[in-house]
């Protein structure tokens, strides 16, 4: 029903990470259409998947595959599109543009050679990357929300956790996580004072992704607890400086 002309406007204006809405209205064109546009643009690269060998290895570069996993586990979804392909997308605030590159390069870094978008949406990006491989090194994917499914990780994914733990707890913090600075009062002198500190929360609706957290925090060292039934509290001042080493607050 359009001329090629129209496609590919259509499709240079998203490679300019314009959002498929502002696209839509300046084009006149649904964006059904041009979603469906640009999966067919999507070049089926040959890949050779780690998983997919006759001996499944894995993936590469281990650390930044930790790190992309907990923030998957955060704020990500796997999505079948068109051709088996199937899109891996990260939920990241635009206030924090350091995360949204770290999480960009981290799934060069996993998938090197395929590209890595950015799609602008209200307070956020997603950044987003093609593959039929991402079902393969993220098999946690499934129908309906993680907290109303089994969330448990493959063996071979609990050796990458288990061998960078840091990686994994900086993902899930950067992706449901925050460092805040909390205050209270004492009375020194019969003089109110007051004193800040900082600690972390991890908060997840998840019992399983939950637990998974906390035992990463036991294998480091990191003293945690409960701050209520969905939220991970780290404030002990030796734990909250091992996570100001290792993670940080989000930038």
């Amino acid at each position: 029903m359009y001329d090629m002309g129209t496609r590919e406007r259509a499709l240079a204006l998203m490679a300019q990470n314009r959002s498929l809405n502002s696209v839509s209205r300046e084009i006149g064109i649904s964006r059904a259409a041009i979603r469906s546009w640009r999966i067919r643009s999507i070049p089926l690269r040959t890949i050779d998947c780690p998983r997919c060998q006759a001996v499944p290895e894995p993936p590469r570069n281990p650390t930044a595959y930790a790190y992309l996993l907990g923030l998957y586990l955060g704020d990500g979804c796997v999505s079948p599109l068109q051709r088996g392909v199937h899109s891996l997308r990260i939920a990241c605030a635009e206030a924090w543009p350091g995360l949204i590159d770290a999480c960009a390069e981290a799934m060069r870094s996993v998938m090197p050679g395929n590209k890595v978008c950015q799609v602008r949406q209200q307070g956020c990006r997603q950044v987003t990357s093609y593959s039929k491989h991402w079902p393969c090194l993220i098999p946690q994917h499934g129908p309906g929300k993680k907290h109303e499914r089994p969330i448990a990780l493959e063996p071979w994914q609990q050796d990458i956790v288990d061998a960078h733990p840091w990686a994994f707890v900086r993902g899930l913090i950067h992706s449901d996580g925050c460092r805040v600075t909390n205050w209270t009062t004492r009375t020194v002198d019969n003089e109110p004072r007051r004193y800040e500190y900082p600690r972390y929360f991890f908060t997840n609706r998840s019992d399983d992704i939950r637990g998974l957290f906390t035992a990463a925090l036991d294998r480091v060292g990191v003293e945690w607890k409960r701050a209520n039934a969905q939220n991970i509290s780290v404030a002990r001042k030796a734990s909250v400086a091992l996570m100001d080493l290792h993670v940080g607050a989000k930038y």
